[in-house]
């Protein structure tokens, strides 16, 4: 089905965090964009291209110390020990594009009922520090601009990160105006979990029908209950079988009927939904990409299938 896609996707080719041999397979990035291109999923023109996010938008969530930290290189041992991934001006710039690509895919969420960044989901990343190859959020960063425009009130966060959203959480702990839910392996990084306002834990090699059973009850009643005006999706790709860093036992399958089921319950309640990507470390980087290439199709056949429901307000 070549070009039908009923939304836009954001990506920059420097999305890619330059990490060169490293388990976070950072030029995960390129080769989706070339199989969504290659496959006919997208053509160039669904395609919009982000700016870095400013300044004005980042110190909304990080301290100016970090900001400056990172913008300088002046960040310690201990500091890029807990970031996990080697500090560069590439990385800066790949992670500051990504929070814009977030802000922009949100924008066109608003608009179009989807919106997807070909990056982001860094949901590890503290408003004073990084952690887990995470600098910055990109998912709080485009909240608050959202909120500081008075385009929302009330946003959504689903995490399906096999790793808990311990940013996340921590960002928003004490904020009415967002809802976190965060569903992955309890018995997994990071040690530290800040609560959520909904924390799904799971026992380790869950399949997809135990986490599904889990996932979409605790989905349809925080809908139900919040009543966000936007939902953004951190959609994982390490609860799969055969990832290295996850200890879960779903499918390919199970994770886009998972992304599928999740954009549905949304979609009919006339909510944006906004995808990220978020961690994939498979054996083999091609399942990694061809997980995160689901989501697109899962939320493309949810806005064939939902087409009255394209625009959540007037």
């Amino acid at each position: 089905m070549r070009g039908l896609l009923p939304f836009k996707l954001v990506y920059h080719e420097r999305y890619d965090l330059n990490l060169g041999t490293h388990v976070f397979p950072s030029q995960k990035f390129r080769l989706i964009f070339e199989m969504l291109l290659r496959e006919g999923i997208a053509t160039q023109q669904d395609f919009l291209r982000p700016d870095p996010a400013s300044d004005e938008d980042i110190l909304r969530v990080h301290t100016e110390d970090w900001v400056r930290k990172l913008k300088t290189g002046t960040l310690t041992a201990s500091e890029v020990m807990l970031l996990e991934v080697p500090y560069s001006q590439e990385l800066v710039e790949a992670v500051w594009l990504a929070a814009g690509g977030t802000i922009l895919a949100a924008q066109s969420a608003l608009r179009d009922g989807f919106g997807s960044n070909l990056s982001g989901g860094f949901h590890h990343a503290y408003p004073e520090h990084g952690e887990g190859f995470c600098a910055i959020h990109d998912v709080a960063v485009a909240i608050r601009k959202l909120q500081a425009e008075g385009s929302i009130k009330k946003a959504i966060v689903v995490d399906t990160d096999v790793h808990h959203g311990n940013g996340t959480a921590a960002i928003f702990r004490n904020d009415p105006s967002v809802f976190t839910l965060s569903i992955h392996q309890a018995n997994n990084y990071p040690a530290h979990k800040p609560p959520s306002s909904l924390d799904l834990n799971m026992d380790d090699r869950a399949d997809d029908e135990e986490y599904l059973g889990v996932l979409m009850p605790a989905v349809q009643e925080a809908l139900d209950t919040f009543q966000p005006e936007i939902l953004f999706y951190v959609g994982g790709a390490d609860p799969y079988c055969e990832d290295q860093l996850g200890g879960l036992s779903l499918t390919k399958e199970g994770l886009k009927r998972r992304d599928g089921q999740v954009f549905e319950e949304a979609r009919k309640r006339r909510i944006p939904i906004v995808t990220t990507l978020a961690g994939g470390y498979a054996r083999r980087v091609e399942d990694t990409v061809r997980i995160h290439v689901n989501t697109i199709l899962a939320a493309r056949d949810v806005a064939l299938a939902f087409p009255s429901a394209s625009v959540a307000r007037s």
